[in-house]
C-alpha cells in the first residue's frame, strides 16, 4: 500500500513539475484547512495570496498563523475584496498589523458575481459568458494580474507648484487613451495630485477637489492670517495643513484604491524617505513643505523633520521602478532655467522691485521671487537624477508646455489644466499610432524573450534566478594563454624524430619573449573579451 502511495506521489509531483515547465504561471487553490493538498500548495508556491473580505473583521485564521513560520521563502500578499456598492476601503492597517509577514496588499473592487452563490454548473456557464467578452484592462483584477506578472504600469508626478495643475489634465487624457495605472506616486504638488487620483480613481472627482484646493491656495486673506515671526518659516503652516486635511480627512495611505507612495527629504537623517503607509495628509503636506515658507513636518513615527521631496528627488520614476513597475509614465512640471533674467548687480532692494512693478512708466525687470528660487534650487539638486530617468528605457517622459506659469499661479487652475489635457491628448495619440502603447501593454515575458540577457529584468524573483542558473550550460575551459605551461605540455608529447622541429619552436618562442610588454598586454586584452563572450552566450533566457 505504501508503495502505491509513493508511486502516486511521484506521478503527481512529476505532473505538477511539467505544468510549471509548460506554463508561465500555475495557480494553486488551497483548501480552507491544513490538508495535505494545502501543504503541497504552500510548498510549491513562490507567491501566496491571502484573500479576505474588506468589510469583515481582520482576524487571523489558523492557516494564516501557520504560514508565518512554514512558508518562509514564499512572498505573501494580502488581497482585500470590496463590493461594488459597499463602503470604501478602511482599517487596512489593522489587517496588515496582524499580518506583519505580508509584503504588499491590494484592494479589488469586485463585480456582484464574485459574491454570488451558484451551483458549479451555473458558475461554469456564467464565466463562459464572461470569457466571451474582451478583458477590461482597467479592472482591479487586471491590475492584480499585471502586478503578479511584472507588467505593472506606474504613473509618477513631479513637483513644480501651480504648474502641477496640468497633471490633472494629463490624467484626463491618460484615461481617455485607455492607459491603466497600477501604481502611482509623486513629489511635492505631484504627491497631492497622485493621492487624489489614488483615492478617487475618477477624473471628475479629482478635478473638483484639486480646483477647490487651488482656490484656497490662491486666497490672499488666508495667507496673510498664517504669517508668523520668521525664525523657522514665514508661515506657521496651520492654514496649509487645514487645506490639505479638509481634502483627505483621516484617510490612511493603506486605504487608497491604487498603491501609492510619496517622497520627502529627511533633514534629520539627511536622506530620502519613501512613504507607503501612514497618515495621507501628513506625508503629502511634508512632501510640499518648501524651505522658508513652511516649517518642517515632524514625522509621527520617529520625530524626524521632513521637508519637500523636490530637494532630493523631484521626479521619482526610479522609485516606482524599484517597486516593480515595468513602465513608468513620468510627468515633469519642474522649473527650467531662464537666461533673460535682469542683472541687478551686487545687492537687491525689495522696495526698488516694488517700484518697478507698480510704476507703469518704469522699465520692467525680471527677477525671481522666493518661491521660484526655492523650486529652482530643488530642480537643480535633481538635474543628474532627472537626466538618468529621461534616458532610461523604462520611463516615458512627458513635460507639458507650462513654463510660462509661475509657481504660485494657482488662480489659473482651469487654464493650466487645459494645457495639460491638450498636450496629453497629442502625446497619447502619437503613442497609439507609433506602437508605444501596444508595447507598454505587452507582456514582459514576451519582451524579455527577444533579449539575450534577462537577468536584469525587473521584479525577478529568487525562483526566476534559480531557473536561469539551472539552465546555464557548463562553460568549456578556455585555452590558457600561458606560454610556459604550453611549452611543458608540448615537450612531453614530443617524439624523438621531431626534435628538430621542437628546437625551431623554442627559438621562435625566444623571439616572441623579446616582445615589448605592450604587445603582451595587447594579446591578453584580445583573449579576455573572447572568453567573456563565450560565457555570456551560454546562458539561456529564463
Amino acid at each position: 500500500m505504501e508503495a502505491l502511495v509513493n508511486i502516486h506521489e511521484y506521478r503527481l509531483t512529476s505532473w505538477l513539475g511539467q505544468q510549471e515547465d509548460i506554463h508561465r504561471i500555475v495557480l494553486y487553490q488551497a483548501d480552507s484547512s491544513l490538508t495535505p493538498w494545502t501543504q503541497r500548495c504552500i510548498r510549491q508556491a513562490d507567491c501566496i495570496l491571502i484573500v479576505g473580505l474588506g468589510d469583515q473583521e481582520p482576524t487571523v485564521g489558523e492557516l494564516e498563523r501557520m504560514l508565518e513560520n512554514t512558508a518562509v521563502r514564499a512572498q505573501k500578499q494580502l488581497i482585500l475584496l470590496h463590493k461594488e456598492d459597499g463602503p470604501l476601503p478602511s482599517r487596512t492597517v489593522e489587517w496588515l498589523n496582524m499580518r506583519s509577514w505580508c509584503s504588499a496588499h491590494l484592494h479589488l473592487h469586485c463585480p456582484r458575481r464574485v459574491f454570488s452563490k451558484r451551483s458549479l454548473p451555473k458558475l461554469i456557464e456564467m464565466y463562459e459568458r464572461v470569457f466571451q467578452k474582451p478583458p477590461d484592462r482597467h479592472s482591479d483584477f487586471s491590475r492584480l494580474a499585471r502586478v503578479l506578472t511584472g507588467n505593472a504600469i506606474a504613473l509618477v508626478l513631479g513637483g513644480g507648484g501651480a504648474r502641477g495643475c496640468s497633471q490633472v489634465g494629463v490624467i484626463r487624457a491618460l484615461i481617455e487613451a485607455g492607459i491603466p495605472v497600477d501604481m502611482i506616486g509623486g513629489t511635492s504638488i505631484g504627491a497631492f495630485m497622485s493621492a487624489l487620483y489614488a483615492e478617487e480613481r475618477s477624473y471628475n472627482q479629482m478635478r473638483i477637489k484639486a480646483r477647490q484646493w487651488a482656490m484656497v491656495m490662491n486666497s490672499v486673506f488666508k495667507t496673510i492670517l498664517d504669517l508668523t515671526y520668521p525664525i523657522t518659516s514665514m508661515f506657521s503652516g496651520a492654514a496649509f495643513n487645514n487645506s490639505i486635511n479638509n481634502i483627505f480627512k483621516d484617510k490612511q495611505i493603506e486605504d487608497l484604491w491604487i498603491p501609492y507612495f510619496t517622497i520627502t527629504t529627511d533633514i534629520t537623517a539627511s536622506a530620502m524617505r519613501v512613504h507607503r503607509d501612514g497618515s495621507l495628509w501628513r506625508y503629502v503636506r511634508a512632501s510640499m513643505s518648501l524651505s522658508g515658507y513652511m516649517p518642517p513636518l515632524c514625522d509621527p513615527k520617529d520625530g524626524h523633520l521632513l521637508m519637500d521631496g523636490g530637494y532630493i528627488n523631484n521626479l521619482p520614476a526610479d522609485v516606482a521602478r524599484s517597486m516593480g513597475a515595468k513602465v513608468v509614465i513620468a510627468i515633469d512640471v519642474g522649473s527650467r532655467d531662464e537666461t533673460d533674467l535682469t542683472n541687478y548687480g551686487d545687492c537687491l532692494s525689495g522696495w526698488w522691485l516694488l517700484w518697478k512693478r507698480w510704476n507703469p512708466l518704469a522699465e520692467k525687470v525680471k527677477v525671481l521671487n522666493m518661491a521660484e528660487i526655492q523650486t529652482r534650487l530643488a530642480y537643480v539638486c535633481c538635474v543628474r537624477q532627472l537626466e538618468m530617468v529621461k534616458n532610461s528605457d523604462y520611463c516615458e517622459y512627458i513635460r507639458p508646455p507650462i513654463d510660462r506659469y509661475g509657481t504660485l499661479d494657482f488662480g489659473k487652475f482651469d487654464e493650466i489644466c487645459e494645457v495639460g489635457y491638450q498636450h496629453g491628448k497629442t502625446v497619447f495619440n502619437v503613442w497609439c499610432r507609433s506602437g508605444v502603447l501596444d508595447k507598454m501593454l505587452k507582456d514582459r515575458q514576451e519582451i524579455c524573450k527577444s533579449k539575450t540577457d534577462n537577468v536584469t529584468c525587473p521584479t525577478t524573483s529568487f525562483t526566476d534566478l534559480a531557473e536561469i542558473v539551472s539552465r546555464i550550460e557548463p562553460v568549456k575551459a578556455p585555452v590558457a594563454d600561458d606560454e610556459s605551461d604550453y611549452q611543458t605540455e608540448y615537450e612531453e608529447e614530443i617524439l624523438d624524430n621531431q626534435k628538430d622541429d621542437y628546437l625551431d619552436f623554442i627559438s621562435n618562442q625566444a623571439e616572441e619573449d623579446s616582445d615589448s610588454d605592450e604587445d603582451v598586454q595587447l594579446r591578453k586584452r584580445r583573449t579576455v573579451p573572447s572568453t567573456e563572450g563565450q560565457a555570456s552566450s551560454t546562458g539561456e533566457p529564463g
